[in-house]
């Protein structure tokens, strides 16, 4: 009985680390010079990248999804615009718990990025 249960036991423990091991708790997969999400920001709201590099956007909220496009929010107020050299990102819908790869940033430049959705949602790419 004794050696049943240890047999048991040692299963049980051997199926809990594989299950640790294969899963991170989240569907949204790392790619190159992550930028996460939560509801309703960018966790960080700039990052620098080298030219020809690309960025991905992680919506870390399970229920609440974004759309980026080029530009910006100033006071309340939405500004599409695209700068020269930035590549056109037009409503690219990250939903909750998954995201996206945006680019590549063929030139030098500050470029910004939005979220249509959530006001004041900004993002700064600065490609060196």
């Amino acid at each position: 009985m004794f050696k049943t249960l240890l047999a048991i036991l040692g299963v049980s423990c051997l199926i809990t680390g594989l299950l640790i091991a294969c899963g991170n708790g989240s569907n949204a997969s790392i790619g190159p010079n992550p930028i996460h999400m939560n509801a309703t920001n960018f966790l960080q709201t700039s990052i620098t990248v080298k030219k020809g590099e690309r960025i991905t956007l992680i919506d870390d909220d399970l229920s609440v999804p974004h759309i980026i496009a080029n530009g910006t929010w100033e006071n309340g107020t939405v500004k599409p615009a695209r700068e020269a050299g930035a590549p056109e990102i037009n409503n690219v819908q990250i939903n909750g718990n998954s995201s996206e790869t945006i680019g590549p940033f063929p030139s030098a430049g500050t470029f910004k990025l939005y979220c249509t959705i959530h006001s004041g949602m900004n993002l700064t790419v600065v490609v060196q």
